[in-house]
């Protein structure tokens, strides 16, 4: 069935476009765009008056935990939760078991995709092999099974020199390298941010220097290879600088930042709020004005929720054991929109780092509404207000620091290759 979406105001950086348009979608691809078109036969019409329009949004950074640890989620489940999000791409992270270091896994994850989830999937291969930091893993297979990109997610690559010969080798054959900055030693047995909070609560601290100087090496091995890297996760104002500076000087160096480094504070533990245990952990205010501040000058290339769902039986746990993790597909929309409420980025900067930013950073054909384009489209209502319920997430996992939590802005209609997935 064809799809006309019909006088909403349509938001495409990647077109420099912002009016009120239709957008026509035909056989799965963009056929026309502009105003007044006449609605063809057999085609479906949604009405977006008073809804923004824009590319499908892209999570570059999500935990579908899939093969093996479907008690927590699976790609059904996942890709439910990525559409009742607004997204209509997510990459999904190679920490699965088995660990997603060949062919075999990779094409297991594409196919079951391709049968059960309702949005697209792109996986990302492991850099290593286990992601164990010993040897490569076989790059070259992993693309050619649809990897989109490699990352030992969840653990940095400790060895430089390996990881140099990664963005070597990457770059020879056009993968995006994905780095996990942390440097374990100073990480210790830290299990939040170091500071006035950790010491009140009892609780061994992460200090900021853990992350900005693995930062600086990716950074350094990046200039020295002249190869391009992708920083995960920033948190910490350290990191946001380096980046900043290195960017400067032409280093091919991107990042992405998550809604809860810009939303929460450390200040979130208190009462041991499991919910609120991530890698990094949250920071301090002036690292959330940081990650504002990078994302206004263009720093900080994208947002992605780094969805990480667990089981209750891991949360529900003393803070010290409970595993690192929040579900974020359903909530990033609200709280990156918040952004341009706070006159942190405008619209367009808002759909750049949440579609087009990804899309060109995986190197995949999508975040555009350009005829002939993929007909992947989110729209929004942006002065949508709900409360966040656990039992109404479609996640399989509800460990979110923002339950009961009052947000304005949805996704009303989630589209993918022209099909309605979604519809609030």
């Amino acid at each position: 069935m064809n799809l006309l979406i019909k006088g909403g105001r349509v938001i495409d950086p990647s077109q420099g476009i912002d009016e009120i348009m239709d957008v026509l979608i035909a056989d799965g691809v963009v056929l026309e765009l502009g105003q007044g078109i006449a609605t063809p036969e057999g085609t479906q019409a949604i009405d977006a008056t008073g809804l923004l329009v824009t590319p499908g949004l892209i999570d570059m950074h999500v935990h579908l935990r899939d093969p093996g640890l479907e008690y927590k989620e699976d790609i059904a489940t996942g890709s439910r939760a990525a559409a009742a999000g607004g997204f209509t791409s997510v990459a999904c992270m190679p920490n699965t078991s088995p660990v997603i270091d060949n062919k075999a896994v990779a094409s297991y994850v594409v196919n079951k995709a391709q049968s059960e989830a309702l949005v697209n999937v792109f996986p990302i291969g492991s850099i290593t092999k286990g992601s164990k930091g010993d040897s490569l893993a076989e790059m070259g297979d992993l693309k050619e099974a649809g990897c989109v990109a490699v990352s030992d997610d969840g653990k940095p690559v400790c060895n430089s020199e390996l990881m140099r010969r990664a963005l070597e080798y990457a770059k020879g054959i056009g993968i995006t390298v994905i780095s996990h900055s942390e440097d374990l030693a100073l990480v210790g047995e830290g299990v939040m941010n170091e500071g006035f909070v950790a010491t009140e609560l009892g609780l061994k601290g992460i200090p900021w220097a853990a992350e900005d100087i693995a930062v600086a090496r990716e950074v350094y091995l990046a200039e020295f290879a002249s190869a391009p890297v992708h920083i995960a996760h920033i948190s910490t104002a350290g990191s946001a600088r380096i980046i900043r500076n290195a960017k400067a000087r032409g280093v091919k160096v991107t990042c992405e930042t998550a809604p809860h480094y810009f939303t929460l504070t450390d200040d979130a533990v208190r009462g041991y709020n499991t919910n609120a245990k991530m890698n990094p952990p949250l920071r301090g205010e002036s690292d959330v004005a940081a990650m504002k501040a990078g994302l206004a000058d263009g720093t900080i290339d994208a947002i992605a929720t780094d969805h990480a769902p667990h089981h209750p039986d891991e949360k529900d746990v003393e803070f010290n054991v409970a595993l690192n993790g929040i579900v974020g597909l359903e909530t990033s929309l609200p709280l990156s929109l918040k952004l341009v409420e706070e006159g942190v980025l405008d619209l367009k900067g808002l759909v750049s780092v949440m579609s087009c930013n990804p899309a060109k950073i995986l190197g995949i054909d999508r975040g555009t509404l350009r005829v002939g384009a993929v007909g992947d489209v989110t729209v929004i209502d942006p002065g949508k207000e709900w409360q966040v319920d656990a039992a109404k997430l479609e996640s399989k996992s509800k460990n979110s620091p923002f339950l009961g939590w009052k947000m304005k802005g949805k996704a009303v209609y989630t589209v993918v290759k022209g099909q309605v997935v979604y519809q609030a």
